[in-house]
């Protein structure tokens, strides 16, 4: 809390379809858009523009900021009405490349959306009814660019407001990543990469998963394994289970039921219940967020994870699952391995 009271150089800028460019006193003059039919008779600063419209196929800019700066805190919300529509995308210092590449709702740890659950963490909250924020500090030196891709078939509605600072950063700030995978279904005895090929210096932060399972019985005895630093067969850091590594225990079974929870750092924020007839498959969503505990890399990092439930009460069964991920990490350079994002019918939850 003593970091409040700190006086700083920074200046304070906000994107928003009110101020696409951010400007200082530039807020809410717009006299076009997607609120001027109710603002009639209101006049310009009447919320005229609060919202932007991307077509289908549409590559929209939220923003493009010449730094130094850190982007604080991201707020958004959308009209779509599918899953993984809409991609996230950001992009450092001038780099063709993106540091951050994901379907909008797993960005949030929230892949499913259209249906509502809280999440309450530090990093990542979901607010009702589909109130997306993250607080990650976003460095950048020269240059910060954010875009929303549209794969839906229709045009959507997107509000959204980008927070940050600009003024000089000293040396030493990595610069902020994402990255999204999926594999489905995962092959028999086949461990599940969360991360890969990535070089640099660095350290994670964060796990998001969202796991749909095909099998009966407890599905997460899998373990999680960091490998780092030229580590080759075996890791440096082994979990002991999946409930464990997301700060759970004992299958998340409370009286015989799973339970959600949100905590700062880890939690199991959605369950997806099968319904008893055309949605049969359960599906979790679990977040942990390594900022107490930074995992820290000097050359190469590499994180997976076992898909492992039971064949019986024996003996352990290697799951055939449909898994996704967001990785989050900082780097010292800018990472340009990413795997090739799903196309759309393989980014679908379905």
């Amino acid at each position: 809390m003593l970091e409040l009271s700190k006086l700083s150089h920074f200046e304070s800028r906000s994107i928003s379809a009110e101020n696409f460019k951010g400007e200082k006193g530039k807020g809410g003059m717009a006299e076009e858009g997607t609120g001027k039919q109710f603002a009639e008779g209101l006049g310009k600063g009447w919320k005229i523009s609060p919202s932007v419209i991307i077509k289908s196929g549409e590559v929209f800019e939220v923003a493009d900021i010449d730094g130094p700066g850190i982007i604080k805190h991201i707020w958004m919300t959308d009209t779509c009405p599918m899953n993984r529509m809409l991609i996230i995308r950001m992009y450092w210092d001038g780099s063709d490349t993106p540091s951050v590449e994901a379907p909008l709702g797993d960005f949030f740890a929230c892949a499913e959306h259209q249906t509502y659950s809280q999440l309450t963490s530090i990093p990542v909250c979901v607010n009702p009814k589909r109130a997306f924020n993250c607080y990650w500090n976003m460095p950048f030196y020269k240059k910060c660019r954010i875009t929303i891709e549209n794969l839906y078939v229709k045009e959507v509605t997107l509000f959204y407001q980008v927070d940050y600072l600009i003024g000089e950063l000293p040396q030493g700030h990595g610069y902020f990543h994402a990255q999204f995978r999926r594999t489905n279904p995962l092959k028999y005895k086949e461990n599940y990469t969360i991360l890969d090929n990535v070089c640099g210096n660095g350290q994670y932060v964060g796990t998001y998963m969202f796991w749909g399972v095909n099998n009966n019985k407890w599905w997460g005895e899998g373990e999680i394994k960091f490998y780092l630093d030229g580590d080759k067969e075996y890791p440096t850091i082994c979990g002991t289970g999946t409930e464990d590594y997301f700060c759970g225990s004992w299958n998340f079974d409370v009286g015989g039921k799973y339970q959600e929870f949100c905590t700062p750092y880890a939690g199991l924020a959605k369950i997806i219940r099968p319904d008893g007839l055309y949605n049969s498959q359960q599906r979790f969503s679990l977040y942990r967020w390594h900022i107490n505990d930074p995992i820290y890399f000097k050359n190469d990092i590499k994180v997976t994870i076992q898909a492992l439930g039971w064949r019986n009460i024996s003996k352990y069964l290697p799951l055939q699952d449909d898994i996704s991920s967001v990785a989050f990490w900082y780097q010292d350079s800018i990472c340009k391995t990413f795997p090739t994002l799903p196309e759309k019918d393989k980014l679908e939850i379905i």
